[in-house]
């Protein structure tokens, strides 16, 4: 599965309303480590593929929802469980650091 765009209007819905984990990328088009991170959240998203959706919201075409939830600077990973921010990371991290932190938090593969 790979990653899901969501936009002001969708955020509600797709990661709030979600019934699974959704782990959401906070990104702009104009940044560099935002970019270093995609590849790795696209694999993440095929690794766990129904046990977390990775979302990806771009701040300049959604600004509502990154200034609502407090993002400061990017990239910023949030994950949500049950509708609830459970864990956040600010900044590019390698793809294995990635999957520990959604581990820990209880998000892996069988």
């Amino acid at each position: 599965m790979a990653t899901v765009k969501v936009t002001d209007e969708s955020f509600d819905a797709d990661v709030l309303k979600s019934s699974t984990p959704v782990l959401v990328d906070f990104w702009a088009e104009w940044c560099g480590p935002c970019k270093q991170i995609g590849p790795a959240l696209e694999q993440i998203a095929d690794e766990l593929s129904g046990k977390v959706t990775i979302a990806k919201i771009n701040i300049d075409d959604s600004p509502m929802t990154p200034s609502k939830m407090g993002v400061k600077g990017i990239p910023t990973l949030m994950l949500f469980k049950d509708g609830q921010l459970a864990s956040m990371k600010v900044g590019a991290m390698p793809k294995g650091k990635i999957v520990e932190w959604l581990a820990e938090a209880g998000v892996k593969a069988d």
